[in-house]
């Protein structure tokens, strides 16, 4: 059953609307905005009846506070409001809803427009499910590719990802950076990551493929695959600038061998010149990469690669995610088990071993 919040400072108003709703929908009440926020962070419900006119916190800071959180921005919500003007009825569109219903209300004009409005908001978070498992296999997809050349930097595109959105939420619940980054960076982040080292598909063979220790002049072409990658990706961004994260992938591609001292390539950004989630990128990049095997060197063991990360810290990497990186040691291992799982149901095989490192 979809839950109903229906908010108003009048009571009898609170009853005659949830008398009328009770029978088809799961309905809470709040006589305020204030109210209504406190209900909303406890239990997040499918469509809102909000009255313009309260004292206090009336309709339009209510809505301005939902449309602030990253959780509850997409709640559908209706007003209520006894002013027919137009005025009124164009505030309330330009507010963020997504109808109003003038009081008192018919009892099915309100039913309609409720079930019309959850109906749609179905079908929108269906469409946006689509559009996500559509652009996440197109990552997946280009690391397929990258799997027919070099198998090891496939599987190391895709668990950087899974390491990335772990390390962001840690980041987050620890506050390292403040405003600066939040949960749904985590997922932007984790969607991004497969594409880093998309670059690589424009080295040459020779070099990939090459079993004994780069020369000189061959790093300095494999160092090429950061401003490859990020040319390709600002190409179909250009094309498409509403993904917002295929811009973060771009950005990645670039800067992701930037170090913290401003010793890394391709620029040599130091500091926070370096972005932030090229910072974040670079410590779970170069982990996953010590603790693969490769076929000049054998992979380090976890507790090995950790330390060598802890050495970095303000040299290679930015303090502050080295600080949170060392309290979730325990839950990288086990992250590492499971992706692994992951790849391996995916059903990739070996189909050679390569000379990339990370």
């Amino acid at each position: 059953m979809k839950s109903i919040l229906i908010v108003d400072d009048n009571l009898v108003s609170l009853r005659q609307i949830s008398a009328l709703l009770s029978k088809d929908y799961d309905v809470s009440l709040a006589k305020s905005g204030e109210l209504a926020l406190q209900i909303c962070a406890q239990e997040q419900p499918d469509l809102i009846l909000l009255d313009v006119e309260m004292p206090g916190m009336d309709g339009f800071e209510t809505i301005g506070r939902l449309k602030e959180s990253d959780r509850l921005k997409n709640i559908p919500v209706i007003f209520l409001t006894g002013n027919h003007d137009a005025e009124t009825e164009v505030k309330c569109l330009e507010s963020g809803a997504v109808d109003f219903i003038t009081k008192p209300a018919n009892a099915e004009i309100l039913r309609h427009r409720i079930e019309l409005h959850l109906q749609f908001s179905i079908y929108q978070l269906h469409l946006e499910h689509t559009v996500k498992e559509l652009e996440d296999n197109i990552g997946i997809s280009f690391a397929e590719l990258l799997d027919c050349k070099d198998y090891n930097a496939a599987i190391h595109m895709l668990r950087t990802g899974e390491y990335a959105e772990l390390l962001v939420k840690e980041l987050v619940n620890a506050n390292a950076f403040g405003n600066e980054l939040t949960e749904e960076d985590a997922d932007l982040l984790k969607r991004a990551a497969p594409f880093h080292d998309i670059g690589k598909l424009g080295i040459s063979d020779i070099i990939l493929l090459k079993r004994n220790p780069l020369t000189d002049m061959e790093i300095q072409e494999v160092r090429k695959h950061t401003t490859i990658g990020s040319r390709v990706l600002k190409i179909i961004y250009d094309r498409t600038p509403s993904q917002q994260y295929m811009k973060i992938a771009m950005i990645l591609a670039e800067s992701h061998h930037e170090n913290f001292d401003g010793t890394g390539y391709p620029v040599g950004l130091k500091g926070d010149d370096i972005p932030l989630y090229c910072r974040i990128l670079s410590v779970v990049n170069v982990y996953d990469a010590l603790i693969t095997d490769r076929v000049y060197r054998k992979g380090m063991s976890h507790e090995d690669a950790c330390k060598k990360i802890l050495a970095g810290r303000g040299t290679h990497f930015d303090p502050r995610i080295v600080d949170v990186f060392e309290k979730i040691t325990d839950k990288i291992a086990s992250l590492t088990v499971t992706a692994n799982l992951l790849i391996k149901d995916h059903g990739w095989s070996v189909f050679n071993e390569t000379n990339t490192g990370s």
